[in-house]
Order: C-alpha cells, then sequence, then structure tokens
C-alpha cells in the first residue's frame, strides 16, 4: 500500500487559484485579522507532516485491533494515546476554534484541508477530532458566557473531547421521539436520564474529560421536535477551578461492532440522573444542534472523499507497478513479460472515474466552505443572509453527493487491485469498509435528498435554488468570450437548463402528487450534484486554461484533461437521471405492498 502524501499542491490550487481563498478571507471582518496567505501556507505543511507521519501508521492496527469495552470504559488501539497526546500538543484541535476562548480562529476553508488530511490519514482518529470541534461550534454559538469560559478552552486544547448524542433505540431520524428527560434542580442545572446510541467517541482512553452534548426533554415539553431542549454533561464533575473528579454518572454500557471505523468507538451511552447545563433555549434544542449540523455534514462528505483520495493514491501506485497483459497499442515494457495495468483503458476509465470525483469533491467542498466562512465572518448582513441560504441548500448535497461518489471510488480502487484488493493487507477493502458508513450517519443520505428536494426546493418554490442558477449564469456569462473554456461552458449551460427543468416539474407535481418528492429525490440530488461538479470542474478549467502555457510541471495540463474527462465521460449522466426523475411516482409506488 502507497504511503499517504497530503495532496497539497491540489490543495493550494483550490484554495488559493480558485476561489482566491485569501482575498475572501482579508474582505470578512472576522478572518481579515486572524489569517494571511503565509500562515495558511505554514498550516497546510505542517498538517500535511503531521497527518503522514504520525497519524496514517495508525490505521492499519486500529483497524485490525480496534477498540474495547471493560467496565472501566473503553480502550482505543495502541499507539493511540500517544499520537493523541503528541497531535494536542500541537494546538491542532483548537484550529478553528474561537480565538476569545483560546482557539486559532481559522476559517473553514483551511480547516477543510486539514480535515482531509487527516481523514485521509486515519477515519477513525479523525473522528475523535472533529467531533469536538462540532461540539464546540454550538457551545459557541448557543451556551451561556460561563459555560464557554469553562468548557471551550479545555476542548480547544484537546485535554477535554466532545460528542453529541442524538440518537436512541427506538429513535433515528425522527429525534422528536426521544425519551431521555431533564428535570431541573433548582440551581441553574438538569439531573438528565435516559439511553443514546451509536455516539461516536462517546467514551475512549484519549482525554481527560468528555464533554456530551445530549437532546432531552423537560416535563411538559411540546410534543415532538419542538419539545427538544440540548443540555451540556460532562462525563466527569468539573470543580469551580475546572479540575476533572468523580464520575458524573455518565456510563458506556458497551460498544458497536462494526465493518468500518473499528478505531473509532461508537458508544451506547447511559445517563442516571447525570448533572448537565442548558445549552441556548429551552424546547430549542434542534436548532442549537444543527448550528454544528451544517458543518459535520460537510465534514463527513469531506471524509467520504478523503478516503477516496487515498485509495485512488493506492490504486495508482499499483497500477503502475502491477505488470499483466499488454498494451492495445503496442508493447510499451519491452524489457518485462508484461505491461503495468495502467495501460489498459478500463483501469485508465477507473483511475479518471477516481481522479475527477475526488478532484471535484476538493473543490466543491472548498466552495461549500466559502459560503460558511462568509456566514459565520462576515460583517455585512445581506451577504450574511445569502451565505445562510446557500449552506443551507448545498449542505445535504455537499454530505450525500460527495460520500456517494466516495464509496464508488473505493470500490474502484478497489476493483484496480484485483483479487488483491479483496486482501486485507493491501488496504483497499478497509477503505471501502471505513467509507460505508459515510453514507449512514449524520442524516443518511436518503434523508439528506429528502431535505434537498423538499424542504430546500418544494417548500420554498425554488427560491433557494434560484440563488445558485443566478451564480452559475453569472460565471457563464462572464467568460462567454473565453474560448479556451467554451465547450465546458456549453455543457454547463445545458445542464443547469436541465436541471432547472426537473425542478420546476417536481415542485409542479409536488402539488398533488404526495408521493412526488420522495420519487424524485435521490435522483434528484444525485443531478443536482453533478451540476455543481460541473461549475467548479468549469471554475477549474477557467484557471488551468490561463496558466498551462507557462507550466512545465504538468499540473495544469493534467487538470484540463481531468476536466475533459469529466464533462464527456461523467456529465452526460445528467440525462438519464433526468429521464428518471420526470416518470413520476406511479411506477414506484404502484405494486401492492402484498407483493413484496
Amino acid at each position: 500500500m502507497a504511503e499517504y502524501q497530503a495532496p497539497l499542491r491540489d490543495m493550494r490550487f483550490v484554495l488559493n487559484e480558485v476561489f482566491e481563498a485569501n482575498k475572501l478571507w482579508a474582505s470578512l471582518a472576522g478572518t481579515r485579522d486572524t489569517v494571511d496567505p503565509e500562515t495558511a501556507e505554514a498550516i497546510l505543511e505542517e498538517a500535511g507532516k503531521i497527518t503522514a507521519s504520525l497519524i496514517a501508521p495508525l490505521s492499519r492496527n486500529g483497524d485490525e485491533e480496534g477498540c474495547s469495552w471493560h467496565s472501566a470504559g473503553v480502550k482505543t488501539p495502541k499507539g493511540y494515546k500517544e499520537a493523541y497526546k503528541t497531535f494536542i500538543e500541537g494546538g491542532w484541535c483548537g484550529l478553528s476554534g474561537n480565538a476569545n476562548y483560546e482557539g486559532m480562529g481559522m476559517p473553514k476553508m483551511l480547516a477543510a484541508q486539514f480535515e482531509e488530511m487527516l481523514y485521509s490519514s486515519d477515519i477513525s482518529f479523525g473522528l475523535y477530532i472533529c467531533l469536538t470541534s462540532g461540539a464546540c461550534l454550538a457551545i459557541d454559538a448557543h451556551a451561556s458566557e460561563e459555560l464557554k469560559q469553562k468548557y471551550l478552552p479545555k476542548m480547544y486544547s484537546g485535554e477535554w473531547s466532545g460528542a453529541m448524542d442524538l440518537t436512541e433505540p427506538h429513535s433515528g431520524t425522527d429525534l422528536g421521539m426521544i425519551r431521555t428527560k431533564a428535570v431541573e434542580n433548582g440551581d441553574g442545572s438538569y439531573s438528565i436520564t435516559g439511553t443514546k446510541i451509536f455516539i461516536t467517541g462517546g467514551e475512549q482512553d484519549l482525554s481527560e474529560n468528555i464533554i456530551h452534548l445530549v437532546l432531552a426533554k423537560l416535563p411538559g415539553a411540546p410534543a415532538g421536535s419542538r419539545g427538544i431542549s440540548l443540555f451540556l454533561v460532562p462525563r466527569n464533575c468539573v470543580d469551580e477551578n475546572n479540575v476533572v473528579g468523580e464520575n458524573n454518572k455518565v456510563t458506556c454500557g458497551s460498544i458497536e461492532h462494526k465493518m468500518g471505523i473499528k478505531a473509532s468507538a461508537t458508544c451506547v451511552m447511559n445517563y442516571d440522573g447525570a448533572q448537565g447545563w442548558l445549552v441556548g433555549e429551552v424546547n430549542k434544542g434542534l436548532a442549537a444542534m444543527f448550528t454544528m449540523m451544517n458543518y459535520e455534514r460537510l465534514s463527513v462528505g469531506v471524509q467520504g472523499f478523503a478516503a477516496a483520495e487515498r485509495s485512488y493514491q493506492n490504486a495508482v501506485e499499483y497500477a503502475k507497478d502491477r505488470i499483466q497483459g499488454r498494451s492495445p497499442a503496442g508493447v510499451v515494457a519491452p524489457s518485462k513479460e508484461a505491461d503495468p495495468i495502467i495501460v489498459h483503458p478500463d483501469v485508465r476509465r477507473m483511475l479518471m472515474t477516481m481522479r475527477a470525483y475526488t478532484e471535484g469533491s476538493r473543490a466543491f467542498s472548498t466552495y461549500v466552505a466559502s459560503y460558511l466562512d462568509r456566514a459565520k465572518f462576515s460583517d455585512n448582513a445581506e451577504e450574511k443572509a445569502q451565505a445562510d441560504a446557500m449552506v443551507a441548500l448545498l449542505t445535504p448535497i455537499a454530505k450525500a453527493y460527495m460520500t456517494d461518489r466516495a464509496l464508488d471510488s473505493c470500490v474502484a480502487g478497489q476493483q484496480v487491485f484485483g483479487g488483491h484488493g479483496f486482501i486485507r493487507e493491501w488496504g483497499q477493502e478497509q477503505l471501502v469498509r471505513d467509507t460505508r458508513i459515510t453514507q449512514i450517519y449524520e442524516g443518511t443520505n436518503g434523508i439528506q435528498a429528502l431535505d434537498l428536494m423538499g424542504r430546500k426546493i418544494v417548500a420554498n418554490n425554488g427560491k433557494l435554488y434560484e440563488l445558485f442558477v443566478k451564480e452559475v449564469s453569472d460565471f457563464i456569462e462572464a467568460n462567454s468570450d473565453n474560448s479556451a473554456i467554451k465547450p465546458y461552458l456549453e455543457s454547463l449551460a445545458a445542464t443547469i437548463e436541465r436541471l432547472s427543468d426537473v425542478t420546476e416539474s417536481v415542485i409542479k407535481a409536488a402539488a398533488s402528487d404526495p408521493h412526488a418528492i420522495g420519487a424524485a429525490s435521490v435522483d434528484y440530488l444525485e443531478l443536482f450534484g453533478l451540476t455543481c461538479y460541473a461549475y467548479v470542474w468549469a471554475r477549474m478549467a477557467k484557471v488551468a486554461a490561463e496558466k498551462v502555457a507557462g507550466d512545465s510541471s504538468g499540473f495544469y495540463d493534467a487538470k484540463i484533461k481531468t476536466a475533459k474527462f469529466f464533462f464527456n465521460r461523467l456529465l452526460p449522466k445528467t440525462v438519464s437521471l433526468s429521464e428518471s426523475i420526470k416518470s413520476g411516482s406511479a411506477d414506484m409506488m404502484s405494486l401492492d405492498e402484498a407483493c413484496f
């Protein structure tokens, strides 16, 4: 298996050349004094080194050994505690944390590149870090000043970690059904009682304390999701001097035995009258939790294509080394008894598909992160409002489309290895197993599709969609005289027209057909995802075309050739997806239930 190397050249390309991050950060009130080109470059360089040298070597053993449960808690695999200690000493846990509470205050566009490196090196290790970052976001946005002062510095330092506790045995996506209860103690705190399942990092032996964000209901709360409140519940009690004491009646009942991410503890958590504190307003817990959800869902999308990047690196190295058969165009390696398999068109098809989707995902995730940065750091009300709207529209696509294509890419990488791809020692089958979860947690991809089609498109009659169409249309119009990218712009324009036609069709159908949204949603998200990738690939092709003439490294030429592959071989899928969506719900719903 190839040793992981962070794709820093491509990260710099999307950050600095395509989306001009430094110009954006200089324009935002919350980042102009925090990050500059030199700082960003130093962070990328050091992140590349620490993920490749410290974390990537843990992945194989972490998968082999996994986590183990015992009555005193959860033990992580050999090497994790030592690596975690080294990692937090570098200050990495607070990279995007609020500088007022000892975080570094870095923007999401930069943090997304860091998360990619973290997840490429070892998804399981990365989850412990990124769940803490997500919990910090919710605390920073909604908790009282007292709670922020008490908990955020320790969480940003990595001394304490974070976990989010939503799901219960009987309640998955429908959180309105939760039974965990909260009762006022009369001193500003609450007593929390209930059981949560599938809690990533709910228990581990890496950090001194674990700060749980727990959804629960107060007595007499409104039914359904309108009655959910959010509580901060530390695993261990913390006194007024921030000294960690005895257990806070928070215990791990067991851990799940999973097909992948085995070094990440997925826990059943029991709260037996644990002391907690309200985060945000009573009965507004779901809204508070969703502050971190947009970031976490983008993070899961990044997690997916990060694994695909690792699979691609492995597959390329193998395809260049493994000899089998001869090139259809004639012998390539006459001194060997066969040619490297990279000469064969089908192997090229798999590698180019992986490359096009992975590079497209990196660009798209950076694009979405740019709107998260505008929404968080801008002092312009109109810019913030538009950014919030774009984040709402694009988040389900970022989570679902990137992870769907990531699993496809990991499977393709496994296939390049042939029989060896099925063997544990080569590492490809682990990436397939690890990546599979990304389509499930943080809201399954089917739920993401329903959210996009129902809440983000039909519910507002396409108003959010119009923001995206205007941006793409403006890009096409602004570059209409650019002959170097004319073919891409023509394909992009046709794709936008196709997506707009389908959008209008589903909105109209939903007025009379209760199944229209659900029947269209998954195909619609894929169609929208392909359109988004066409947009970012057109932007990448524009930059590459401007710089290819003076480039001796071949980087920009490779970018143009990958863009051509995407537009000619992958984007045409939008035609069949469009026809499928417009066929409606009748064929899907007509078969009687008894016939299944």
